[in-house]
């Protein structure tokens, strides 16, 4: 399973690199804003700066809602770098843009995505990733890790090439279930990361060894 970073955050995407395990980033307007990158020209040298670090896939999101602006907008993305991956929504024009665009031969990854149907229309359009925002789903009372497998079910057995990419984790837990059900990939926060280095044995185990190693050397 591929691990992606879901941050504008060029500290925290160095952090996730350097730890080693980094294939990817994900990204959109709010966490921009969140970062304080604002303007047309300051987000689309970003995505730049982003794609020359990772050198791997990075998801660049559509502004438009319309089947005209998305196709412009995608293009002006794929034109930046390689490793540019245009993000749409899943909406109508949003599933003719991701055919169209997939037939060129740019990248897309189809977000928010909240049910099987959905992703069925998105892997029938050719779409390269799929987004389901699982910890959304959780908000409402649904299973989001239920939602994965699912959708990897239902890819494995009609053969569809579109990697499920599990988006709003929210937890270590969230990656390690979506391991288990089939996840192609995972898109979270450097803490929900960071959170899989945890446990409590770990920590006593280690300081059981420093301690005897300690007194061996006394």
């Amino acid at each position: 399973m591929k691990f992606f970073i879901d941050t504008a955050n060029i500290d925290q995407i160095k952090e996730a690199k350097d730890l080693g395990i980094l294939d990817g980033v994900t990204t959109n307007p709010s966490l921009m804003a969140k970062e304080g990158i604002t303007g047309e020209k300051n987000i689309l040298d970003h995505y730049v700066k982003i794609c020359e670090l990772v050198k791997s896939d990075v998801s660049a999101e559509v502004v438009s809602t319309d089947y005209k602006g998305i196709i412009e907008e995608g293009h002006r993305l794929a034109a930046l770098h390689p490793n540019i991956v245009v993000k749409v929504p899943m909406i109508k024009d949003g599933v003719k843009a991701i055919k169209d665009l997939s037939s060129q031969n740019i990248k897309t990854n189809c977000t928010l995505v909240f049910s099987a149907g959905q992703a069925l229309l998105a892997a029938k359009a050719g779409a390269t990733y799929l987004s389901p925002f699982i910890g959304r789903v959780d908000d409402t009372s649904w299973d989001g890790v239920q939602l994965i497998q699912q959708i990897s079910h239902i890819y494995s057995v009609y053969g569809y090439q579109t990697q499920v990419l599990a988006a709003s984790i929210r937890n270590p837990l969230h990656i390690v279930k979506c391991a288990e059900v089939g996840a192609d990939v995972v898109t979270c926060p450097l803490s929900s990361i960071m959170g899989l280095l945890n446990h409590p044995l770990t920590d006593i185990g280690l300081a059981k060894f420093l301690e005897d190693y300690k007194k061996g050397n006394a």
